[in-house]
């Protein structure tokens, strides 16, 4: 079957030779405050109203390309400091809810993708997840499916601009799905870019009330002609939906980009505004996501974390002023000093990753921080939590962690350590912390014996600083992605999700994929819940 591909060529190639050229040590240059107004705003018909998705089509799309950058000061052969020297018990936190969700024959007529865009959110009875590029609703209690498969972009159907192509229209990707513990709110966000990818809008919805099936607050925002917000990660804080994007014009990368989503107006479904900075320096950044009951210190910025170089991570500091928006500000960077690390597969355009049954190798993504970065208020402390994929001696990739504390008045790396199984690769991780302190990561593992597959690890407060216990496997694909490079078979995941259930605060929820069977454009998701058994 005919691979249908947008036309990106330009856009790749000036994208990537900008990026593996930012410079290790320079003058931070930031534009704004930029200040944003919506396109169009409304509010939906309840979305259990819309259509599922059509049948499947036979078309396939690689979404969208994945610009790189070389991580500055990487020192060939290096050895890793911060990996764990010894062997722990396995993970003592057990398996709950284990079943299969959406797949890439659930996108409809809109037909089949790579990469897969996996990511979740939980509720108080229910759970959402997004692909590439759809969404289905479940009972959280049960697992069953009480919405969909429908396309992410039908919640917006008839908004003005890109977000308003429609159900069947392929121009949509990188979806992200949150669920804002505050409010009992969800956010749901997509890209919408035209035909060429030189142009995008954030499409932005947030529910009316608790229930995921129901009315939506939704948004367009555009930032310009010929401006690409690729990469979209967001957070949500009690002044407002944070946001960062890897910006790019139709020839080279423009920058970091940093907004500020005015949260109060979009729960009452008003016009809101985007206030946004942008660093031209900086690449992936990842903003801070409320995790628990006990919000951050009244006025605390929101926190904007990336990798800097192999020795340093780079932390911003947004406070952001909806009333008088020349007054927001976006400070840094703050250099914070991390064990030495080779980025996962930096040495082969960061595709490296072996699978079971085939010489396809995967991409890793190591040059980047990996979705999300919680933030907790433990009242005596707090804490960032971030992971992201690394070379060790053994395996082509491995993770690297860090809890970063008192992030607000001189952050520093209270502990860090490199997770490793051997020559099993693990990528594709997600953390969170639960809250008692204990601390998990849902990843994927594949090695050249093994289909990938998915598993996750943690450790409680008491076991020694920088170690996780021996990781444990919630589900074993049994097929690997094929297909060549060109057409998309090293693209795995972008990204995937773990999340904490906010009833209890305990029970964490994880979502990745899976291949069920050797081929291209098949992927699977699969969605766990466990839990430690000290957190009550």
């Amino acid at each position: 079957m005919k691979t249908s591909k947008f036309s990106i060529a330009a856009f790749v190639i000036a994208g990537v030779l900008f990026l593996a050229n930012l410079p290790v040590s320079a003058q931070q240059l930031a534009s704004g405050p930029a200040v944003f107004h919506d396109i169009y705003h409304d509010v939906s018909a309840p979305v259990s109203t819309y259509p599922d998705a059509a049948p499947a089509a036979s078309t396939r799309r690689i979404i969208r390309p994945l610009p790189q950058r070389q991580v500055p000061g990487v020192v060939s052969g290096a050895r890793d400091q911060a990996l764990q020297p010894f062997s722990l018990a396995r993970v003592s936190a057990t398996i709950g809810k284990n079943f299969d969700g959406l797949s890439d024959s659930s996108n409809g007529a809109v037909g089949t993708f790579v990469p897969s865009d996996d990511n979740i959110a939980v509720g108080a009875t229910q759970v959402v997840e997004t692909i590439n590029s759809a969404y289905r609703v479940y009972n959280k209690s049960t697992g069953a499916s009480v919405l969909g498969p429908k396309q992410v972009s039908s919640i917006f159907t008839g908004i003005t601009g890109l977000c308003g192509q429609g159900a069947t229209s392929p121009n949509f990707t990188d979806p992200i799905v949150l669920y804002d513990k505050i409010s009992g709110r969800w956010v749901i966000t997509i890209l919408a870019v035209n035909s060429t990818f030189t142009t995008g809008n954030e499409c932005i919805a947030v529910s009316s009330t608790s229930n995921a099936t129901g009315t939506y607050h939704r948004y367009a925002f555009s930032f310009g002609p010929n401006l690409l917000n690729d990469y979209p990660k967001f957070g949500v804080w009690p002044d407002a939906y944070y946001a960062s994007y890897n910006m790019f014009t139709p020839t080279s990368y423009a920058g970091a980009k940093a907004c500020a989503y005015n949260r109060a107006a979009m729960l009452l479904g008003t016009s809101a505004v985007a206030v946004c900075f942008t660093k031209t320096t900086e690449f992936s950044l990842l903003p801070s996501d409320l995790d628990g009951a006990t919000k951050p210190p009244a006025g605390e910025p929101n926190f904007f974390v990336d990798l800097f170089n192999s020795t340093s991570l780079h932390l911003f500091k947004f406070h952001v002023d909806f009333v008088t928006t020349s007054k927001s500000t976006f400070t840094g960077p703050l250099s914070i000093g991390v064990a030495s690390f080779t980025p996962a597969c930096s040495s082969t355009s960061f595709t490296c990753i072996p699978q079971g049954g085939t010489t396809q190798k995967l991409a890793s993504l190591g040059d980047r921080l990996m979705f999300r970065m919680p933030y907790r208020n433990y009242a005596t402390h707090e804490s960032l939590v971030i992971t992201h994929s690394v070379k060790t001696s053994t395996a082509a990739s491995a993770l690297r962690w860090y809890e970063i504390r008192t992030p607000n008045s001189g952050p520093s790396v209270f502990q860090q350590g490199t997770f490793g199984a051997g020559s099993t690769s693990l990528w594709m991780g997600s953390i969170a912390m639960d809250k008692v302190g204990e601390t998990a990561i849902g990843f994927s593992m594949s090695s050249s014996t093994m289909h990938p597959g998915l598993a996750y690890t943690g450790r409680i407060p008491t076991d020694p600083l920088g170690t996780m216990e021996a990781a444990a496997t919630i589900f074993t694909g049994a097929g690997s992605q094929t297909g060549g490079n060109a057409n998309g078979g090293n693209r795995w995941g972008d990204y995937s999700s773990l999340v904490l259930d906010p009833s209890d605060d305990c029970t964490f929820w994880y979502v990745n994929q899976y291949i069920p069977a050797n081929g291209e454009f098949n992927f699977h998701t699969r969605l766990a819940s466990f839990k430690f058994p000290a957190c009550m």
